[in-house]
């Protein structure tokens, strides 16, 4: 994960005048190229089997269920104390 860093806020009338300083580039950018895919690379696509790529999500699930579940229970028997 990236540092955040913190940056002082500039005035609007600073960040105007930087704006009208800055010089108009003087060299036209190309445009972009759209890639275009072959017909046969998209016929001979692989099928994917999830079960072995995400195998780690069903114990996570499973994790997400118990704390839950006891988050739930937790709150039942607070608010029969309560009461």
């Amino acid at each position: 994960m990236a540092k955040k860093r913190r940056r002082s806020r500039k005035s609007s009338a600073a960040r105007r005048r930087r704006a009208a300083k800055a010089p108009a580039p003087s060299v036209a950018r190309p445009r972009p190229t759209v890639a275009r895919r072959s017909s046969r690379a998209s016929s001979s696509s692989k099928s994917v089997d999830f079960s072995t790529e995400y195998h780690y999500v069903l114990g996570d699930l499973k994790r997400i269920a118990i704390v839950a579940a006891a988050m739930l229970a937790t709150l039942v028997v607070l608010a029969l104390i309560v009461r």
